[in-house]
C-alpha cells in the first residue's frame, strides 16, 4: 500500500486490478472518508476534494474536524515497569511524559 498526505490527514491506498481503480481512505478518524481515481492526478484531485468535503461538512453543522491525531495517547504497562520509568523521569530530572516523550523521540529517529 502507498500513503498519501494532504492537510495533515494520511490515506492509504490500494490498486483495484479487476476495477482498474486506486482507491484510498483517510487513516485514524473515526469519520469515514474515502477517496477514488483512475490515474496518480485525480488520485491526488479526490483525496483533497474529500477532505475539503469533509471540512466544509463539518463546518456547516459547526463541529470541529476531528484531527488525525491529539497528540495523546493512553498506555498501559505492568506496574514494574511504570515504577521503573517514573524513576528514570525523575532521575533524569523531568516529568514522565516528558521523559516518554524524549524516548519516543529517540526510538524513532
Amino acid at each position: 500500500m502507498t500513503t498519501m498526505h494532504y492537510k495533515g490527514y494520511e490515506a492509504v491506498v490500494d490498486f483495484d486490478e479487476e476495477a482498474e481503480l486506486f482507491h484510498g481512505e483517510v487513516l485514524n478518524l473515526r469519520d469515514v472518508i474515502t477517496f477514488q481515481g483512475s490515474s496518480a492526478a485525480e488520485l491526488k484531485q479526490a483525496l483533497a476534494d474529500s477532505i475539503e468535503d469533509y471540512l466544509a461538512f463539518c463546518a456547516e453543522r459547526g463541529e470541529e474536524p476531528e484531527k488525525p491525531y491529539s497528540g495523546q495517547f493512553v498506555v498501559r504497562v505492568q506496574p514494574g515497569l511504570h515504577r521503573a520509568v517514573a524513576s528514570a523521569a525523575r532521575r533524569d530530572g523531568v516529568s514522565l511524559n516528558k521523559w516518554v516523550a524524549r524516548t519516543l523521540e529517540r526510538a524513532t529517529g
